[in-house]
């Protein structure tokens, strides 16, 4: 059938329509935009849409939502083919390396995402990309990405690690560092109100004139240090807006922190080893909640003495302040942190080290990572039982806790099962020889051996000086049980208990065992054949 002139003119015109319609609403893919080679550059994989913006400015500010996506536009997502296009072509790539299923990952992403969206807007000529790790293996080996999340600086092709904070603010000012902005100058009470605004922690350096040694150290200070914002003023008002007790006289550096210990001032020699100290010491708040993201940097503090409390946030909330007020009493000596006891992954692997993973109840605790000892308060969590515990924490007069199952009933039993608590009295101050088995629940070989043990008692039953014992070293502790391989079998002797002799029990076959059990008890009167 042949169309007629106007009906053919009619379908044409809708035909048109429709093409137009569908170029005006459908939007390239990240895909198509990879694959299309006529592109001249990632111009076009940085553009915001600009009618977003306009209706911004028409209807007022974006929804938290829509900021987010917004950012998440800017991080371009890298794959097998333009991972190393978009790092050969650009001076600056902070590169993400991610894998889907992986926690940290998902919970870095919309950081980095605000980190793009404020570089952008700063004007940095910084690009950051996210690679699928897991989806595009061998994109992540040639870019040397082994774990998730993993962030890399690409300098005209070159990677380094990143070593900054893990917050969007935090990601921003290690990218400005680390691309030639390591100090940002206000000259104005103006620009002090803007920038108060923008930055919740940053350091602060007032001086007659940006020139000579004190400044050049400063400024070497600035550079090194990896998660501080660094600010200078010379204009006395415009430095009092930022931290209002500055002398007028002299250079000055203080840090100031959005939190109740606001200000802190440095009082020393302008020296770049001792500003970075005074830093280390004083940028974190008296009380540091611990997160996946700010885990490194809480377990590399200079601070030593560590502080914990473990907490549901209900519960918390009724003892931060008075903490806070107990923190401050200690502070830059001993580090006051805050795990919520219902985050298993933070709180769990703690608790363990006491035998107190499935607590619901505050426990506080303490670390010593100079002696890598530990501290448990045995009262109840009152803000004056934790500042008595720090005092005597401090001051080196607590005792080291060892975790220990309750004591048990070991009457009738052939095997004596130890504890922590029992170590000292069962073993270490018996009149008798002790063989000891070591074991944890989770050793292969571990029921192998008890089995072979349970036929040595039960052959020695008759021998009065010689005591069969074990101990779950997984649940119980002794500064004198030092034990890194299990099974591990142990002899005390009566006449030395400080040297016991130690079987290779793996290699040990069970009549080898008597052998030397009754080489070290055997008497004239009542040792047994050796026979099993």
């Amino acid at each position: 059938m042949i169309l007629g002139k106007p009906i053919w003119r009619f379908a044409l015109l809708a035909l048109t329509i429709l093409l137009l319609l569908s170029l005006a609403i459908s939007e390239p893919t990240e895909k198509e935009i990879f694959d299309d080679e006529d592109s001249e550059g990632i111009e076009e994989l940085l553009a915001v849409d600009d009618e977003a913006e306009q209706e911004q400015e028409t209807h007022g500010k974006f929804s938290d939502a829509e900021v987010l996506t917004k950012a998440q536009r800017i991080v371009l997502e890298l794959n097998s083919d333009s991972a190393k296009r978009v790092i050969e072509q650009n001076e600056y790539v902070l590169v993400l390396g991610y894998a889907p299923w992986c926690a940290r990952s998902a919970e870095l992403m919309p950081q980095f995402a605000e980190a793009a969206n404020t570089l952008k807007a700063l004007g940095s000529s910084v690009v950051l990309a996210k690679l699928d790790a897991e989806r595009y293996p061998k994109a992540a080996s040639g870019l040397e990405i082994k774990g998730f999340p993993t962030l890399l600086l690409f300098v005209n092709g070159t990677s380094q690690a990143y070593t900054g904070g893990y917050s969007a603010e935090e990601i921003v000012i290690w990218a400005r560092k680390k691309t030639g902005v390591p100090v940002i100058r206000v000259n104005s009470v103006t620009e002090a109100e803007e920038f108060l605004k923008k930055h919740h922690m940053f350091a602060v350096g007032v001086f007659e004139k940006f020139e000579g040694p004190v400044y050049e150290e400063f400024v070497k200070t600035a550079t090194a240090d990896n998660e501080v914002q660094f600010v200078e003023v010379s204009n006395i008002e415009a430095a009092r807006v930022l931290y209002p007790d500055i002398e007028s006289s002299g250079f000055f550096l203080g840090i100031v922190k959005s939190e109740p210990e606001r200000y802190a001032g440095y009082e020393g020699a302008f020296e770049m080893e001792k500003l970075l100290q005074f830093l280390d010491h004083n940028k974190f708040p008296l009380v540091t909640k611990l997160t996946e993201l700010n885990s490194v940097r809480v377990y590399s503090s200079p601070i030593k003495l560590q502080l914990f409390v473990f907490a549901k946030a209900e519960d918390f909330k009724d003892l931060h302040e008075p903490l806070q007020d107990v923190a401050r009493k200690f502070k830059s000596k001993i580090m006051f942190i805050y795990i919520d006891i219902a985050d298993e992954n933070l709180a769990k692997p703690f608790l363990t080290l006491y035998g107190l993973e499935d607590s619901e109840d505050t426990v506080v605790a303490a670390f010593d990572n100079q002696i890598s000892s530990k501290y448990l308060l045995q009262t109840d969590a009152t803000p004056a039982n934790i500042e008595d515990f720090s005092s005597k924490f401090l001051q080196g007069s607590l005792s080291p806790y060892f975790k220990s199952q309750p004591v048990p009933d070991n009457k009738e039993a052939s095997i004596q099962v130890v504890v922590g608590k029992t170590f000292d009295d069962i073993v270490l101050n018996s009149p008798k020889n002790v063989f000891l088995e070591v074991h944890t629940p989770w050793c292969i070989n571990c029921e192998t051996i008890s089995k072979q043990v349970e036929k040595l008692a039960n052959h020695f039953k008759d021998l009065n000086n010689l005591v069969f014992a074990r101990i779950d070293a997984s649940a119980n502790e002794h500064p004198k049980l030092q034990v890194v391989d299990y099974p591990t079998l142990l002899f005390y002797p009566a006449s030395d208990k400080a040297n016991p002799v130690i079987y290779v029990s793996a290699k040990s076959s069970l009549k080898n065992m008597a052998k030397v059990i009754s080489k070290h008890v055997r008497s004239s009167d009542d040792a047994p054949k050796d026979e099993l």
